[in-house]
């Protein structure tokens, strides 16, 4: 290892994997720090398939490095599949793992695995190192320029940034979900999202299944006879906190046992189906939120507002899973619409030389409900890896990167900006 970096993103989810390659790309010294002994967050160790929409109408607005993603994934017969006509973007996590792996090697990111950043060592309005925990203990790194894409906004928290968590009126977060596999399922049986959504209200009212999920909601796969479920519901954990993790991975499990048990005994096309595979971690859809120069709000999401410094866009819904029991609201955008993202949203108050990626941006409990999905997050990234290479070869701090610049860049580099 360096003993010193251009750029240290922290977290190799979908966010992080977008800032590092769009960042070395432009000939910057970057480490990618990263918690597990794989990249992909929320897609590999969530397990959360498929993509969500990043489409208006029939315009793609997600596009960049999100794309070519995509195209990798798709040559590997590891993307979509025929039997998805509403949401065919299903991927293969074990493929995600390999095309992440590649983006890095052939751009040059260094990766550190197995390393949790746990601190930051701050100098009136600049982080001078990072502290991560790794098996040899803990150590310091230092960069110019810090970008934090662990979701959670653990960096900005650590650097003493302003956060906030949760709705306004009683800082709940969304509930938690562990999504799991089943394989060996015969499709061609297998009912309807509404007929299972009607045995499965049944289930729960005769008291097989105990879980605050008002419906059924799964995905077919890339894999033959292998159904995506995205299904339990974990109530008022806090995803910052340990204990609370903890409890919340084994509740997920009891649920997903359960569920799949009352597939198996009672749903046509389960008779001989066996649990493939459980997400590494219970998914965790908000925690912190990293207060910056704007505040994108739902009333911005629900007018298609359009910013000048923008730098990415969203079309999905806001998409609110109640944190106590059933219920989720989704509110979706008018037709063939799309929100900016604006590139101050990135920049958190108080610190000079720190970017945030990912769905920790600043924003409101309900923005972040739409703005929390991977194509999302990874158009994010790549704006904040971008936008640090330019800030370092301009030797000057992010807030005081023109950013006509940045869009100038991005747009080289392929992102959808809004014009075409």
């Amino acid at each position: 290892m360096a003993n010193n970096y251009d750029i240290i993103v922290s977290g190799g989810g979908p966010g992080g994997i977008a800032a590092a390659v769009s960042a070395a790309r432009q000939g910057k010294k970057v480490l990618l720090v990263e918690r597990y002994g794989f990249l992909g967050g929320g897609a590999t160790a969530m397990l959360v398939n498929p993509f969500m929409t990043y489409f208006a109408g029939q315009r793609q607005i997600v596009k960049g490095i999100f794309q070519e993603v995509v195209e990798r994934l798709t040559r590997l017969g590891a993307f979509g599949n025929s039997r998805m006509p509403v949401t065919p973007w299903a991927f293969d996590a074990e493929m995600f793992k390999l095309v992440a792996d590649q983006l890095c090697l052939e751009n040059r990111v260094e990766v550190l695995f197995h390393a949790s950043v746990v601190g930051a060592k701050k100098r009136g309005k600049e982080i001078k190192a990072l502290v991560v925990a790794t098996k040899e203990g803990l150590k310091k790194l230092t960069a110019t320029l810090y970008i934090d894409a662990t979701g959670d906004g653990d960096v900005a928290y650590f650097a003493g940034a302003k956060v906030e968590k949760g709705r306004r009126q009683d800082g709940l977060c969304q509930p938690m979900t562990l999504n799991f596999q089943v394989a060996n399922v015969d499709l061609d049986k297998m009912p309807s999202r509404e007929e299972m959504t009607a045995k499965y209200r049944a289930a729960k009212a005769n008291g097989l299944i105990n879980c605050p999920r008002e419906d059924v909601l799964f995905f077919y796969t890339t894999n033959p006879g292998v159904v995506h479920f995205n299904q339990t519901r974990v109530l008022q954990c806090d995803g910052t906190r340990a204990a609370d993790l903890s409890m919340a991975e084994l509740e997920g499990r009891r649920q997903c046992w359960e569920f799949f048990q009352w597939l198996k005994a009672h749903v046509p096309g389960f008779e001989f189906a066996y649990l493939q595979k459980m997400a590494p971690q219970i998914g965790v859809r908000e925690t912190r939120r990293v207060i910056g120069e704007y505040v994108l709000t739902e009333e911005d999401l629900m007018s298609a507002r359009k910013f000048p410094d923008v730098v990415a866009c969203g079309s999905y819904p806001v998409d609110i899973h109640n944190p106590q029991g059933e219920g989720t609201i989704m509110r979706y955008l008018p037709e063939g619409e799309w929100y900016d993202i604006p590139y101050r949203a990135l920049l958190p108050l108080g610190i000079d030389n720190l970017l945030i990626a990912g769905r920790s941006i600043s924003s409101t409990h309900e923005a972040h409900s739409s703005l929390r999905v991977m194509p999302i997050v990874f158009a994010i990234g790549q704006a904040a890896g971008t936008a640090a290479a330019l800030s370092v070869a301009a030797g000057r701090p992010p807030r005081q990167l023109d950013y006509r610049l940045l869009q100038k860049e991005l747009l080289t580099q392929g992102a959808f900006l809004g014009a075409e």
